[in-house]
């Protein structure tokens, strides 16, 4: 017998024994695969249950998500280990869960700052300091929310760009949030000249501000004097308006800024210029006119002495 007859009865043999252990195991494929689309099939209807029930209890679109994969992950997982149990290959679940171990070791330190980054998420998602569409200021970025993800915020600045804040950054670090509590105060500063009635400033202001679309009408407008400038008198308005947008804040303060220059207009109210005064003297106490007049005298004392030097050299040389 050759050697390449040797290598096929071999090969058939191999052959009859694998399609007789497939006929004794064919009854126990059958029941694993069905069970594993049954599995597949009760996993996604206790994620859709999971949704629904969640929805009632938060309202955080992001964490129902989390929790509701969660749930279809582990009973994946579950259906998947008895497959294995039914086919026999109890060794290869033992040898997958130790790899898993080990994988996940490595994974998690190599992805760790992707693995704070999604705790941060699941920690914000479920004490929300902020909701999707509030103007917020954090890692010196300021813009409106429009998405919150379980990895990082996306930021839609007021010039258009749109800005991706890792999670982590954003539990660590300071965070102003400018809708929370719905209202916000805009701050004006102001100048008057000194030769105004500051009383009547103040109640003329007061008057012209008083109205503007989205003011809080329970809240007083103020009008603060702040300091003696060096050509006015500066002052502060301040007053409150409800606050959803940042468009709410440049508008109203837009407004006002409008109302208080045409009131000033109309009843002619100066807003005074920066004044400098420029000393030109060279000698203390003495006036910009002294100094020419001396000045002038010096250049015709010089030019006579030039004169007569030139006339006593012509007188010479003749």
């Amino acid at each position: 017998m050759t050697e390449l007859e040797e290598a096929l009865s071999l090969l058939i043999k191999k052959l009859e024994i694998w399609m007789k252990q497939l006929v004794l195991m064919l009854p126990n494929l059958i029941i694993a695969l069905v069970l594993l689309v049954i599995t597949f099939y009760v996993a996604r209807q206790m994620r859709r249950f999971s949704e629904k029930l969640l929805t009632r209890v938060s309202h955080s679109a992001a964490l129902n998500n989390l929790f509701a994969t969660m749930v279809q992950t582990g009973a994946l997982l579950l259906g998947i280990f008895f497959v294995l149990t039914i086919l026999k290959l109890d060794k290869t679940v033992t040898t997958m869960l130790a790899g898993v171990g080990i994988i996940g070791l490595a994974l998690g330190l190599a992805f760790q700052d992707i693995a704070t980054n999604f705790i941060s998420g699941v920690i914000i998602a479920v004490r929300k300091p902020f909701t999707v569409g509030d103007v917020i200021e954090t890692n010196e970025y300021f813009g409106t929310i429009e998405r919150i993800n379980m990895r990082t915020i996306d930021l839609r600045r007021v010039t258009g760009e749109l800005v991706k804040v890792p999670n982590r950054k954003v539990f660590e670090s300071v965070m102003v949030n400018f809708t929370y509590y719905g209202i916000r105060r805009i701050d004006i500063k102001m100048r008057v000249s000194y030769a105004e009635d500051l009383e009547r400033v103040q109640a003329l202001v007061k008057a012209c501000v008083t109205g503007i679309k989205g003011m809080i009408e329970n809240r007083e407008v103020e009008v603060v004097y702040e300091e003696f400038g060096d050509s006015s008198v500066n002052f502060l308005v301040r007053f409150w308006i409800q606050y959803k947008r940042q468009t709410d804040y440049v508008h109203a303060r837009s407004a006002a800024i409008i109302k208080i220059k045409k009131a000033f207009d109309d009843n002619h109210i100066q807003i005074p210029f920066p004044i400098r005064t420029l000393d030109f003297a060279g000698k203390a106490g003495e006036t910009l006119n002294q100094q020419l007049k001396e000045t002038l005298e010096e250049v015709r004392e010089s030019s006579r002495n030039k004169a007569s030097q030139n006339g006593k050299k012509e007188a010479e040389d003749s």
